[in-house]
């Protein structure tokens, strides 16, 4: 139970596999509770006030324990002397939104995104970028040493739907109308999507757009296929120009074409791109490690300068605002426009970037990318391992890697370790968000995406895990 308004501080500990690479997230009733979240209030309150800050802009999710997350973290935000804005229940990206149009110092999406229901969690930002690394681990310190500034802030409830749906469609310019299909996965964007569709013109078929927080339809997470099928299917039946799809907070997109053929996020970002460059030449296009080759050499194709990075998405975009990249996106479907916009990851504007791209095109969705090379790859796969060790594992493999002294294949560090040689490339990296390592592969052929598979396989069973490829 949090304690009252005012209470003397008391120290308090995070469970330390809570506080991760670029947000905190964690498992309800085992490491993550209303206590951590009236704390984390506390803690993040002094580290904004510190940093001169007086506002901040709170919004939730959809799951069930969201809105007791989120009474608790506001009280915390208010007892270390912040003004709190509560926008309620919607996606991750309206309250990165709202921090940017209200030019709050500061703002907290309580989420566990694309996790399993029991799961919860909080992203944070600063109205001059994202709060991740080691910044984390600081304000973990200052609840461990119940280092908090005191005051008595404010809270204000503030509906700032109409404005956010106003904004995404500014930036609209479709020129005819197409059937699209819509699968909300039962996320925290349903209802906004509700709101943006009923404004753009063409005929739009909604699949699972109540918000539920046990989602009860299929995992919100558009990376995953079978994920998809709900969508694929409903394009099928309605002779659909195209599918999108949400994860659980709103800021992933997934996309399916007219064949029904799913579009990782890598290859569209070669539609967003040429748009972009046409306007922005010469400009810094980031991809994050996990991407197609293809992506790059398209990129570069088109005039741009691809530029390879660490997957997360305060990562990334810290080093768009490094580079002043225009567009950039990760294989798990966080993709951030700052041509137009404002540089974080927003499925919703994704998609009115998209329409965009396909009401140009003189033929369907899938007429954009049939001139791309068709490599074989892998979905993103998981292997689940210990916690504790997760990030260990990763230089045992980079150790064995280079002790085998293979001069045919480059190793890439930028994040975890790619391997690539004459049949293409592999992956393995540690999951910022999971206790898992992730792997992915690309090959010009199927016996060379094979080889590859092998190798990898190898290289994970010295360090005492199993992964399992399917279909290869």
């Amino acid at each position: 139970m949090k304690p009252q308004n005012n209470a003397s501080p008391k120290q308090h500990r995070f469970d330390p596999t809570i506080l991760r690479e670029y947000d905190i997230r964690g498992q309800v009733g085992k490491n993550l509770s209303e206590d951590d979240a009236f704390t984390l209030g506390r803690a993040f309150g002094t580290y904004v006030r510190r940093d001169g800050g007086k506002t901040i802009c709170v919004g939730y999710d959809g799951r069930k324990t969201s809105p007791a997350f989120s009474a608790a973290l506001i009280e915390g935000l208010r007892q270390s002397g912040l003004n709190v804005e509560n926008i309620g229940l919607g996606p991750s990206p309206m309250l990165y939104f709202a921090v940017k149009s209200r030019n709050a110092d500061a703002g907290i999406m309580v989420t566990g995104s694309h996790n399993p229901p029991d799961y919860n969690g909080f992203k944070m930002m600063l109205k001059k970028g994202s709060v991740y690394g080691r910044m984390i681990q600081d304000i973990g310190a200052l609840a461990a040493d119940a280092d908090f500034e005191t005051g008595s802030g404010t809270e204000q409830k503030i509906d700032i739907s109409d404005s956010y749906v106003e904004r995404l469609l500014k930036d609209f310019t479709g020129t005819r109308d197409m059937k699209i299909a819509w699968d909300n996965g039962n996320g925290a964007a349903g209802e906004i999507l509700r709101r943006l569709t009923a404004k753009l013109p063409g005929e739009h078929i909604l699949l699972y757009d109540d918000i539920d927080g046990e989602f009860p339809n299929h995992h919100p997470d558009p990376t995953v296929d079978k994920n998809l099928k709900d969508l694929q299917k409903c394009i099928a039946d309605n002779k659909c120009d195209l599918g999108i799809a949400f994860d659980g907070d709103g800021d992933r997109i997934g996309v399916v074409d007219e064949k029904g053929a799913i579009l990782r996020c890598d290859i569209l970002m070669t539609i967003y791109a040429r748009g972009v460059l046409e306007k922005n030449p010469g400009a810094s296009i980031i991809g994050d490690v996990k991407c197609s080759q293809v992506m790059f050499d398209e990129i570069a194709r088109l005039g741009g300068k691809p530029v390879m990075w660490k997957t997360g998405h305060s990562l990334v975009k810290a080093k768009m605002a490094e580079l002043q990249a225009p567009l950039a996106g990760e294989l798990s479907g966080h993709i951030f426009f700052a041509d137009q916009y404002y540089g974080f990851d927003d499925a919703l504007y994704c998609s009115i970037r998209l329409l965009n791209e396909v009401a140009k095109a003189k033929g369907g969705l899938s007429s954009l990318t049939a001139h791309l090379p068709k490599l074989h790859s892998t979905p993103e796969i998981r292997i689940d391992v210990d916690e504790a060790e997760k990030f260990d594992l990763i230089p045992r493999i980079i150790a064995s890697i280079s002790a085998s002294k293979d001069q045919n294949s480059k190793i890439d560090t930028t994040d975890g370790i790619r391997v690539s040689n004459t049949n293409g490339w592999w992956l393995i990296r540690a999951s910022n968000t999971q206790n898992a390592l992730s792997f992915r592969a690309e090959s010009a052929t199927q016996e060379g995406l094979r080889r590859l598979t092998e190798k990898a396989v190898q290289e994970v069973g010295k360090i005492g895990y199993k992964m399992t490829v399917e279909n290869i």
